[in-house]
C-alpha cells in the first residue's frame, strides 16, 4: 500500500491540470491511467495542432443544468493565465478563427508542457493501472492492476464515453453513483447528425461539398461551414448546433446567409434570362449544391421561364432548408460528452463533492459542455485548476 496527498484517476487534460497544480503546491500527487500512454485526446485535438483555448471564453459559452456553475472556475483561471503558461514554454501558437488557439507546430507541444509541469511538481505518473476497486474509509483506497493506493482526496477526471476507440468509458458515473452522486443524463455532443433515406438520398451525392450557413434549432443560431456527408451533414455549424438539438427537433439551414436568394432570382430573370437556374445560383453556392438543388425542385430550362411560385419555392430551399434530423453518429463520432455528474452535486469554487468530502470531480465527467473551439480544453484547464488548489 502506497500512500499520497491526492489520487487523480485519468491523465487527460483535466487530470494533468490538477496534477501540475496540486503537486507544485507541495502536495503529494498520484495520477493513474488504464491506458499505456498520457494526453491522447490531447495529442489528436485540432488536426493534431490542438484548439487549446479560446479568447472569446464566457459561460454562455458552456451547456449544463445549472448555466451559472461554470463562472467560477472560469473566472479564476482564464484563457490569458493558460496562455501565459503556453508563452513561458516558448509554445508557438497563431489565432486562427473566432478566438480559437492553436499550436503552430503540435499538439504534443501542450502534452510536454503539461508533463514538464507535473515533472516540477514532482508528480508520480502512472499508466496501464486498470481501477479494480474503491474504498472509502478515513480516505480513499484505490486498488488497481498495478498495485493498491490511498490518499485523503480523491480527483475523477476520467471524462465521458466519446470517442470509445480511445478508451472513454463510462467509470465516472459509475462511480458516481456508487458514492450517491446524480447524474444529468449524457449524450453526445459536438457530433456529426445523420438524416433519414429520404433526405439522405439527396445528400448523399453531396458527400465532401462545404458552404459557409447559418444552422438554427430553437432560438440558437451559429454561422460556419455545413459538410456534407455519406450519412448526413458534419461541419462546425453542425456540430455545435448539434449540443442543443434534442430527437424530433426541426433544425432550419440557411446555405446562402448573405444573399436574398429570392431576390437574386429575380434579378437575374431580368438581367441574365437565358441563363439556368443552377448557374445562377452556382454564384453563391457550391456548383455541385447548386446543380443538385435544381435538380431536386425539377429546374428545366432558362430562367426567363420560372414563374415567382418557383423562385419562392427555390428560396426557401436555400435560405430556409427546414428538416428533422434522423438522429447523431453517436458517441463514436462526438468530440465531447453532454451532460454529467451533476453540478448541483458539486462546489463551483473547489469541484468537490458537497456530501463526499475530500471528493473531487473535474472536466468533461462533470455536466458542463463548452461550444467547439477551445472551449472544452478551457473548462478542463480551469476545473482542473480549481481542484488542484483545494485539494
Amino acid at each position: 500500500m502506497e500512500n499520497f496527498d491526492v489520487i487523480i484517476l485519468g491523465a487527460g487534460a483535466a487530470g494533468l491540470m490538477c496534477a501540475l497544480t496540486a503537486g507544485q503546491r507541495g502536495r503529494r500527487v498520484l495520477l493513474l491511467d488504464h491506458a499505456d500512454r498520457v494526453g491522447s485526446k490531447i495529442l489528436i485535438s485540432g488536426g493534431g495542432r490542438c484548439n487549446f483555448t479560446n479568447l472569446h471564453t464566457a459561460p454562455d459559452r458552456f451547456i449544463s443544468a445549472n448555466p451559472h456553475f461554470a463562472k467560477s472556475a472560469l473566472s479564476r483561471y482564464t484563457p490569458a493565465d493558460f496562455l501565459a503558461l503556453v508563452e513561458r514554454h516558448g509554445i508557438a501558437w497563431h489565432e486562427k478563427t473566432l478566438g480559437q488557439l492553436f499550436c503552430d507546430h503540435s499538439a504534443r507541444d501542450i502534452l510536454d508542457m503539461l508533463l514538464a509541469e507535473c515533472a516540477a511538481g514532482h508528480v508520480d505518473i502512472r499508466t496501464r493501472h486498470a481501477i479494480l476497486d474503491i474504498k472509502r474509509n478515513d480516505g480513499f483506497e484505490v486498488e488497481t492492476t498495478g498495485g493498491r493506493f490511498t490518499a485523503p482526496s480523491l480527483v475523477l477526471a476520467t471524462g465521458g464515453p466519446s470517442i470509445p476507440k480511445m478508451g472513454a468509458t463510462r467509470f465516472a458515473y459509475d462511480l458516481a453513483r456508487r458514492f450517491g452522486l446524480g447524474i444529468v443524463e449524457p449524450h453526445p455532443a459536438l457530433v456529426p447528425l445523420t438524416l433519414g433515406e429520404d433526405i439522405l438520398a439527396k445528400v448523399r451525392p453531396l458527400a465532401g461539398v462545404a458552404a459557409e450557413a447559418v444552422v438554427s434549432c430553437g432560438r440558437r443560431s451559429f454561422r460556419e461551414a455545413v459538410l456534407f456527408t455519406h450519412r448526413g451533414l458534419s461541419g462546425p455549424a453542425i456540430l455545435q448546433i448539434s449540443s442543443y438539438w434534442k430527437p424530433g427537433e426541426a433544425i432550419s439551414i440557411n446555405l446562402a446567409p448573405d444573399t436574398d436568394i429570392g431576390v437574386l432570382l429575380r434579378e437575374a430573370k431580368h438581367a441574365r434570362p437565358r441563363a439556368e437556374p443552377h448557374t445562377v445560383l452556382a454564384t453563391v453556392l457550391p456548383a455541385r449544391l447548386a446543380q443538385a438543388i435544381a435538380a431536386e425542385l425539377g429546374l428545366k430550362g432558362p430562367i426567363a421561364n420560372l414563374p415567382d411560385k418557383q423562385i419562392d419555392r427555390i428560396a426557401a430551399r436555400v435560405n430556409q432548408w427546414r428538416f428533422v434530423p434522423m438522429g447523431t453518429e453517436g458517441y463514436a463520432k462526438a468530440e465531447v460528452t453532454a451532460g454529467g455528474i451533476d453540478t448541483a452535486e458539486l462546489s463551483s469554487k473547489t469541484m468537490e463533492a458537497r456530501k463526499v468530502p475530500g471528493l473531487y470531480v473535474i472536466g468533461e465527467a462533470v455536466d458542463v459542455t463548452g461550444w467547439l473551439g477551445g472551449y472544452n480544453f478551457q473548462w478542463a484547464w480551469s476545473s482542473g485548476h480549481c481542484a488542484g488548489q483545494a485539494v
